[in-house]
């Protein structure tokens, strides 16, 4: 019987393992509202929380769901997120344009809570013709880059720590926890920063009718908007729920009835089992010590660093 029970368990990895490497997730679409028997679909791909793998991967799973759906007509986004890494932004703020302009779904964004910095670069995925909807309390804006730093070097010298890195170059240490930050370090990283933000606005540009980059410009200091301000400075264009976002995609695809889904991403046996063994070994606690260290630039609404879930 032992045997047997162990047997078993192996071959549920075998399998899970199998799918995890072959199939490469598996997206579960959930019906959310509308018709169930109709054959139309409306999507719903929900950003929620802080912008990052591996919450990444799982949004652009279920982008490439919708895509390769036939019966998906649009995609409402919804958005519920205070912003997280430039790359990862731009990853599905890049696979949305895709949807719509090589697959032709329209798109619409529901703002709830909290759209901003990189919640607000991934609803700009919508386009020009996308309609987007911020609830009433919801906060969206903050138009910026942050470059999260820490000087831990007085904590260092209390402690006895010392670093005496080797580095092939002067700039291979830069922004190292244990100095502050030096004049030439600030200088380089401001033109990153720079450049990382016009990225930001040509975004915006791109994607809001009637803002131009000097009016983009003028709004790019970080600061958020309540929903109210936000219609008033064009960053939204209604103030309303996700039901009026399904409401309004339905009319843009002249659609009387559809059913309306979501998706999700489980992580499946195999993941849930890594992840538990990952969390108890003793270098995976010093590993995220080391990568909240990595410098990283943000499209995020707070001074702090992420921290991505293991």
């Amino acid at each position: 019987m032992l045997v047997l029970l162990i047997s078993i368990a192996f071959n549920l990895m075998l399998y899970s393992a199998y799918h995890t490497y072959f199939g490469h997730g598996e997206v579960v679409e959930k019906f959310y509202s509308g018709d169930p028997l109709i054959t139309d679909r409306i999507a719903l791909i929900t950003v929620e929380g802080t912008i990052m793998p591996p919450f990444t991967g799982r949004v652009l799973k279920s982008i490439e769901q919708a895509s390769k759906d036939d019966n998906v007509k649009g995609v409402v986004l919804v958005v519920d997120s205070p912003g997280g890494l430039v790359a990862d932004s731009n990853e599905i703020y890049h696979a949305l344009r895709k949807l719509e302009t090589d697959k032709h779904k329209l798109i619409n964004v529901s703002m709830k809570r909290l759209a901003a910095s990189g919640g607000y670069y991934v609803s700009m995925g919508a386009g020009p013709e996308g309609v987007i909807f911020a609830e009433p309390t919801c906060w969206t804006g903050s138009i910026g880059v942050i470059l999260p730093h820490y000087d831990i070097s007085k904590l260092a010298d209390t402690v006895g720590v010392k670093e005496d890195s080797l580095k092939t170059g002067p700039y291979k240490d830069t922004l190292s926890l244990f100095r502050p930050v030096s004049d030439v370090d600030k200088k380089l990283w401001m033109e990153v920063l720079d450049e990382t933000l016009d990225r930001f606005l040509e975004v915006i540009a791109g994607s809001r009718k009637g803002l131009d980059q000097k009016k983009i410009r003028e709004m790019a200091t970080g600061q958020v908007f309540p929903a109210k301000q936000a219609k008033e400075r064009k960053l939204v264009d209604q103030i309303g729920f996700t039901e009026d976002a399904i409401k309004s995609l339905k009319e843009r695809l002249k659609l009387s009835a559809a059913r309306v889904v979501s998706y999700e991403s489980p992580p499946n046996f195999f993941e849930r089992l890594v992840s538990s063994s990952e969390a108890a070994r003793p270098e995976a606690r010093w590993n995220a010590v080391l990568e909240a260290a990595v410098p990283r630039a943000y499209y995020l609404f707070t001074s702090l660093p992420g921290i991505a879930p293991r």
